[in-house]
Parts: C-alpha cells; structure tokens; sequence
C-alpha cells in the first residue's frame, strides 16, 4: 500500500520548455556576450522574441532537442548540467582552433579554475583567430562514450586530451565554470528582479525579465489540485523533491494556490541540495539521480545531511513510496531507495519515453501525473 508519494516538478506538473530555453540562451550568452568569450557580441540582446529564442534553442540543442534528450538519456537532469557540458563541449572546440599557436597558454587556462574574468581573457585572445562554432558535434561525439550522469564532466576532461593534449581534471565536479553557469541560467530565468534572492549575487546582465510569470502547468491546475486534495483525503502523505530551486518552486506552487497542500518541510529543491553539497568535506554532487532529494523529501527538510547520507539503502518499507518523475535520474533515484516509480510521459521525450522507462521496469508508465488517483484506487 503506498503511504507517501513524492513529486518531481518539471515535467510532471510543471512545463520544463522555459528551463531549456533559458539553457539554450544561456550557452548562447556564454559564446557571445562582451561579459564572456565574446565571439558575436553584436548578435547578444536579452529580449528575444519567441521566434528567436526558438531559433537559439534549435541552434545550441538541435532541432528536435538531440543534444537534451542524449544528456537526458544518460541520466543527466539538471538543466545547470546541461548548461555546463554544452558549453564546454563548445569551449574545447574553440580551443582546438587555435592549439597551433596557443598550446602554452592553453595549457596554463586548463590548469586553473576557470572564472568570468578568465573566459574575458580567453574572449581577447579567440578574437584574434577566424574560429566557428558547431553544435553538431556535440551528439556524435558524446555517442562515443559510455559515462552517465556527472560522469559526462569526466568525459570532457577526456575530449581535452584527445583534441588539446592536455591532461586536466578541470572540468569534474561542481567547479567554478559550473557556477558561472548557474548563475547565468538564473538570471534568464528569474529575471532581474528576483536574481539576487535567487543566487546571493547580483546580475551581471541587467534587462532579462525572466519566465517566473510564465509557468505552464500539465495539466489542468485546478485538476491537480483536486489531485492533491484526493491524496491527503487517502490518507497518502506527499512531497516534492526538485531540481528547482525554491524561489522557482515556491512562487509558482504559491500563485497556482498549490502551496496549501503540502508541508514546507516535506518540499525540497535545489538550493536544499546545494547547501548539503557546501558542507561536504569533499565536494560532490547529490543531485539526481543520488537518492538525496528524495530521501530529504521524506524524512523532511529539518533531517540533518549526515542522517540522509546515512540512511540504510534500499529503504525501510519502500514499497510503501512512490516517486512520480518523468526521467531516468528519478527512475534511477528511486531505484536506488527501493521504493516504487511511475513515470509520466509529459517530459522532454513525451510518449517516446516510454520505451525507456520500459526497458528500465518503471512500476507505472502514465500519460500524465493525474494517472496516478487510479494506482491509489487499485492499491
């Protein structure tokens, strides 16, 4: 009997095509803007219209989105992942360009961490050479390797041997290029106005309005509402468990009236994760699909990280759980904690994954998260 069912928000109750235009944009204003590499400045403006932003998209991520739905495939789901192996799979391609005059100070920018003033610097000295950039390589290339998940950031330290000669493990775990990333990601998200509460820092763009008025639900919201309400009255407890972070969880739940029927401390997102990531002695990632944001979401936000960490997998009555996801990381989450999954087909790949979630023995493959009052019926 499931007792507690725990949600993912994009794709399962939220729209996610917002997070992957800001992903796209973000790419672009890393290869482009004066604030970064610089490469067409000309071109970078922050009030696209939808029929650029669509174009921006179809460039950095192909047309129908390969390059999403590979890294999707392999368990990556953080649209700042995503962000960050895109861009540096673009970043060794530029750099390949200019090896024959440029090796020393490539080796050099390959051994530090890579900041904003070190990507201006990099910026002046591209200048000075006729390089392109090509998106398309991206799929093929990464079709060659077999890493999942953060084990992809490994694989670029691979690909800079291989097209630099250089030997780094720069691009490994969360680095300081990851956060530049992030943090460009936030500001084309949440706009100007809500940057710094978001990030602790402020813009280093100003003019981006952000999507945070703009949610899409997948349903109905007043159907998911009558959803959650169905739950609680079964007696089934919920929660969230997000890579968003909570200003972009939080604010919508509030504005769809959502909010009222979840507990704050049963509500975990990204900057749960981030801050549990800060306090490691050594860092590494817990995002999905690490079992942590799901373990956080059912003990509770005020569990100590170490409890989490701790916690005896697979789970005490884990058959009494149910993750509700649209991706492999939660599947595989899930998985890991031993408790039930059901897939929804409203993500990135929409009904074309379900042969994924086939192959991977999903409990539940379902069109749409209000599938999930019936597997409450039957149980």
């Amino acid at each position: 009997m499931i007792r507690t069912m725990l949600f993912d928000v994009d794709g399962v109750l939220l729209s996610e095509e917002h997070y992957f235009d800001a992903s796209a944009l973000t790419v672009w204003e890393l290869l482009i803007s004066n604030n970064y590499l610089a490469l067409s400045p000309e071109k970078y403006k922050t009030d696209c219209t939808p029929t650029e932003m669509k174009e921006i998209r179809e460039t950095v991520f192909g047309k129908n989105d390969e390059t999403l739905k590979l890294m999707k495939s392999r368990g990556l789901n953080a649209n700042w992942d995503m962000i960050y192996l895109s861009f540096g799979h673009q970043f060794i391609h530029l750099l390949s360009q200019i090896t024959e005059n440029e090796q020393e100070r490539i080796n050099s920018w390959l051994q530090e961490p890579i900041t904003r003033e070190v990507l201006l610097e990099i910026g002046g000295v591209l200048d000075k050479y006729n390089v392109n950039l090509d998106f398309n390589r991206f799929v093929p290339e990464f079709e060659r390797s077999t890493e999942t998940k953060q084990e992809l950031f490994n694989y670029l330290n691979q690909l800079v041997e291989e097209k630099l000669g250089v030997q780094t493990n720069i691009f490994s775990g969360i680095s300081e290029l990851w956060s530049v990333c992030e943090h460009i990601c936030q500001e084309w998200y949440v706009g100007d106005e809500n940057v710094e509460n978001s990030t602790g820092r402020p813009s280093v763009q100003l003019g981006k309005k952000g999507f945070l008025a703009n949610e899409t639900t997948l349903a109905a919201k007043e159907e998911i509402e009558a959803l959650f309400s169905f739950l609680k009255e079964s007696g089934v407890k919920i929660g969230i468990g997000t890579g968003r972070p909570e200003l972009e969880t939080i604010q919508p739940f509030h504005h769809l009236d959502w909010l009222k029927h979840f507990e704050i401390n049963h509500i975990v997102t990204a900057d749960d994760v981030l801050k549990a990531e800060k306090g490691l002695n050594e860092r590494r990632s817990l995002s999905k699909p690490e079992p942590f944001t799901y373990i956080l979401g059912l003990k509770g936000r005020d569990t100590s990280v170490e409890d989490c960490l701790n916690t005896p997998l697979p789970i005490d009555n884990g058959e009494e759980v149910l993750v509700v996801g649209d991706s492999l990381a939660d599947l595989l989450a899930a998985r890991k904690m031993g408790c039930q999954f059901a897939a929804v087909l409203t993500g990135l790949s929409g009904k074309d994954a379900r042969s994924t979630f086939e192959k991977h023995e999903a409990d539940y493959i379902l069109d749409t998260v209000l599938d999930v009052r019936g597997i409450i019926e039957k149980n």
